[in-house]
């Protein structure tokens, strides 16, 4: 079943206006980047993250570019040990597969349990693109409706400053 049209029925029910596009299947963000390269704006790549006892998660939304420090998110978060979260606890958290991760699976999380740490570059962005909860398609909203989409969640969003890893 095609999770696509969920968000864009979301994002209509919010009067948020996006751009939708249509490419083959990706995976990484640097195959998302073939597709998202002649379209205008950020290219976003979205991290599902949880603690190492596996009670608290994250959703970390950065530039796709950028390689974050866990170690520095750790202490930003003042959390334990942050570690990918497995393809099942994505799916159950946010209904979401591998490939496919966004911002627009917490439409999935009912208790609004995933954390959502954005990286501060990202604040005022024109035009953002991510997955619409699938990994054949991307759509591009403004910085003003995604915080708009937030606003209708439950999640805990915080805008943080997030240090490049180290090669």
């Amino acid at each position: 079943m095609d999770p696509a049209p969920a968000v864009y029925a979301a994002l209509d029910t919010l009067g948020i206006r996006y751009d939708r596009h249509e490419h083959p299947a990706v995976f990484t963000a640097e195959d998302a980047a073939t597709y998202w390269d002649p379209i205008p704006g950020t290219q976003c790549k979205n991290l599902f993250l949880r603690n190492k006892k596996g009670d608290r998660h994250y959703l970390v939304v950065l530039e796709i570019g950028k390689r974050v420090d866990l170690k520095d998110l750790v202490r930003i978060v003042g959390d334990d040990r942050l570690s990918f979260g497995s393809p099942e606890r994505l799916m159950a958290k946010l209904g979401l597969t591998p490939g496919s991760v966004s911002p627009f699976g917490l439409i999935h999380d009912a208790d609004g349990s995933v954390r959502v740490l954005i990286d501060q570059d990202l604040r005022g962005a024109e035009r953002l693109i991510f997955h619409p909860n699938i990994n054949t398609a991307s759509v591009v909203v403004s910085w003003a409706d995604l915080e708009r989409f937030f606003a209708t969640r439950r999640n805990s969003v915080r805008i943080v400053s997030l240090r490049e890893a180290e090669e």
